[in-house]
């Protein structure tokens, strides 16, 4: 199988998003919004001047968040991937409040305490499957058809270099990424002209997550904020002829 990393002419595209997009900026709409990548991505788009709507289970979190974002041009409301249901209501409100995002970001995720496959509880398993991809596919049934009649949009769903390789003890997270590969590249086939779904695996970054992987050496790797700079140029910048791409931040 043949991956592709960012192809050059993404890198060095005049870099418009950098500082934001003039008035307004994009609408960018960002799941699992609440910590960790998603968070960070959140706050790096806001203060290039970029409309955030965000989504999340925890309500506490997004009120910690919304008051980092100091500005009521962003929405963030509490949602489940999960719930099919959840999300197809969510699709509601975001055309009502914001109308259809240019940007979608399929952050939203979780993996399993390290064990091997057969000492992973059913439930713990299940869990990483329908948050990882299932909840993606919730987004994709529902906002994909708000896109359709302008035939524009960008939908990048998070990955990992674990949905390219594998690792014992995280057989479910690695399971589910590919999966978001393989979902990725067929619904890129899907679209029109216009529409882009990519993959995107953001690297290693110092998280929750790894920290529940690697322990106290999570600290070692780059720290979510100064990952964020570098991404939000990457999705900014994305474009129709980016569709069915597999990229690396």
């Amino acid at each position: 199988m043949t991956i592709t990393t960012a192809p050059l002419n993404i890198i060095n595209r005049t870099a418009a998003a950098t500082a934001g997009m003039g008035s307004g900026g994009k609408k960018v709409m960002i799941t699992g919004v609440s910590r960790g990548l998603g968070r960070a991505l959140a706050l790096e788009l806001a203060k290039r001047g970029h409309t955030v709507i965000g989504c999340s289970r925890t309500q506490e979190k997004l009120n910690s968040l919304q008051s980092e974002l100091s500005s009521d041009q962003h929405l963030l409301l509490n949602a489940d991937m999960r719930s099919n249901n959840g999300v197809e209501e969510l699709a509601k409100i975001v055309m009502e409040k914001k109308g259809v995002p240019d940007i979608i970001v399929n952050n939203a995720g979780t993996i399993n305490r390290n064990n091997k496959i057969w000492e992973v509880p059913v439930e713990e398993f299940d869990a990483v499957i329908d948050t990882n991809v299932k909840g993606i596919a919730n987004v994709l049934r529902h906002f994909i058809p708000l896109m359709l009649p302008n035939k524009r949009g960008i939908i990048v769903n998070m990955s990992s270099g674990w949905g390219r390789s594998g690792a014992a003890l995280v057989a479910p997270y690695c399971a589910s990424k590919w999966a978001v590969e393989g979902l990725s590249r067929s619904v890129a086939k899907e679209v029109p002209d216009g529409i882009a779904v990519v993959a995107l695996n953001p690297g290693v970054i110092h998280t929750e997550m790894l920290e529940s992987c690697f322990g106290t050496s999570a600290s070692s790797y780059q720290a979510p904020d100064a990952w964020a700079s570098k991404a939000a140029t990457l999705i900014l910048n994305l474009t129709g002829a980016d569709n069915g791409a597999s990229l690396t931040v």
